[in-house]
């Protein structure tokens, strides 16, 4: 028997989880919030739900409690091609259309899987790509999936699953894409290797943001997550999500939402079998045009300008190299055009340059944002920030090597500069390099150590210092449960 909480209790906890995870629980839902409490209870060592809420109302909620209640207060049903009338209009419409496009340009493609518990949409992705692009290999495949949920997460890393993920598929796509292993089945690692699966909450973490990689999105699905929280929360989802969209891009949302969400930028587009939503292009060339305007007016100083701070913790590096046998870049005709319009606005300011470079890297303008970002690296030598930036961007048009060397001058130019060390220990670890990323990861860690939580870091785009702990945090478990994964096999 669920244990009687106050309903002035039940006020106070939905009020907290409202603000801290986004998740709507009015009084009439009152019971469900009391039946989570007591399920979490144990988790927390509470006797009861009304100890539980007590507790979680004590201090500020941590990303651990957060993943907890979180858990016991959603429902995380899912299984491979869920909702198949949406699914059918990805694969026979939305998907072939991006892919005809991005053909004749740049063979690349940014997915957002949002909320997407143990990984079964992200994987299905994975799958309708396989089948759809015959070269994929040859393809800049950018697949995120988030959730607010660690314990699907690490689920999802491993990529092993019951026969309760596949109802209703049909068995020849069991076959070819998973491997049986005793009692359960193992995605295929090239599946498994195309998804990138990172903590983030809705509610509070920044999106777009080159730092959460959630900008510059082709499609976005974010199905049966809405539903969970209040009108007003939804509404300002929507809003970032129709930012992290670029222009043509799509929204996917679950069968059941789409009847009450109401969008300004996003069109609705009306198939026989579901409705999909899609960013205006109206709005959005309106978006572009400014993204690059020199005019707009001077604003705050952005996120990214920085106050040196005194050094400790980190040795100060060596001055950064090129690389060996690291080529001089040649100007793809897009950046040379783009570099060309920059240089008619080289008065700007410089906070209006990387305003301007961060606007069109959200739109996936990348040689437009690059142009912007050198101008004001040639303008302002000396702010770590901006090499950061550049680093970002280039690191998204896959030039690791010269996104290496931006990152290096950033830490030089500033040891103490956690995101730089952030980014370093990233990008080692997608090279392969553990020992290198252990030691950047663990830099980051002992900067943290001078910033009080709650603290927003320098070019983190709004990311604080206790946040940033967490994510380093997840990436080095995630990236253990990958290597102990491996060994298994």
């Amino acid at each position: 028997m669920t244990q009687k909480v106050p309903d002035e209790l039940l006020a106070q906890i939905a009020d907290l989880l409202l603000t801290q995870t986004g998740l709507s629980f009015p009084s009439q839902r009152w019971p469900d919030l009391a039946r989570g409490l007591a399920a979490a209870a144990g988790d927390f060592g509470c006797a009861g739900a009304a100890e539980c809420a007590r507790q979680l109302l004590a201090a500020p909620l941590t990303r651990e409690q957060i993943e907890i209640i979180a858990s016991h207060l959603t429902v995380g049903e899912t299984y491979f091609f869920r909702e198949k009338p949406s699914l059918a209009v990805l694969e026979n419409h939305i998907l072939p259309d991006l892919i005809r496009d991005r053909r004749k340009r740049e063979r690349r493609l940014r997915i957002w899987s949002a909320g997407c518990s143990s990984g079964e949409e992200a994987y299905t992705i994975a799958i309708l790509l396989q089948r759809l692009i015959a070269d994929l290999d040859n393809w800049q495949i950018h697949l995120l999936a988030t959730d607010i949920d660690a314990q699907a997460l690490k689920k999802a890393v491993q990529g092993h699953y019951g026969k309760w993920s596949f109802r209703d598929l049909p068995p020849e796509i069991l076959e070819r894409y998973f491997h049986q292993r005793e009692r359960h089945w193992e995605i295929q690692p090239r599946l498994r290797n195309l998804v990138k699966f990172e903590y983030l909450n809705l509610a509070q973490d920044p999106y777009p943001s080159l730092v959460t990689q959630t900008n510059a999105m082709d499609l976005i699905l974010c199905r049966n997550v809405l539903m969970y929280f209040s009108p007003k929360q939804a509404r300002k989802v929507l809003e970032n999500f129709g930012s992290a969209l670029v222009e043509g891009g799509w929204l996917i949302t679950g069968l059941t939402e789409t009847s009450t969400l109401r969008f300004s930028t996003l069109a609705i587009v009306n198939f026989p079998a579901a409705t999909v939503y899609r960013k205006d292009s109206g709005s959005s060339r309106q978006v572009k045009a400014e993204a690059i305007c020199p005019t707009l007016p001077p604003a705050r100083p952005p996120a990214g300008w920085i106050t040196p701070r005194p050094a400790h913790a980190v040795p100060p590096p060596s001055p950064p190299q090129p690389l060996p046998g690291t080529p001089p870049a040649a100007p793809a005709p897009e950046a040379a055009a783009a570099a060309a319009h920059v240089q008619e606005s080289a008065a700007a300011p410089v906070p209006e340059m990387i305003r301007s470079a961060r606007s069109c890297a959200d739109q996936g303008d990348l040689a437009a944002a690059l142009a912007w970002c050198d101008q004001a690296v040639a303008a302002d030598r000396l702010n770590p920030a901006w090499h950061y930036l550049r680093a970002a961007i280039l690191q998204e048009q896959e030039a690791v090597a010269e996104a290496m060397l931006s990152l290096r001058k950033a830490v030089y130019l500033d040891q103490d500069f956690v995101m730089g060390h952030f980014a370093l220990g990233n990008l080692a670890m997608r090279q392969g390099d553990k020992r290198a990323a252990r030691k950047h990861f663990h830099n980051v860690l002992a900067l943290l150590e001078a910033y009080p939580p709650e603290e927003p870091l320098p070019a983190a785009e709004g990311i604080t210092a206790g946040r940033l702990k967490e994510i380093v945090h997840s990436t080095m478990i995630m990236r253990k449960l990958g290597e102990r994964h491996a060994a298994a096999r």
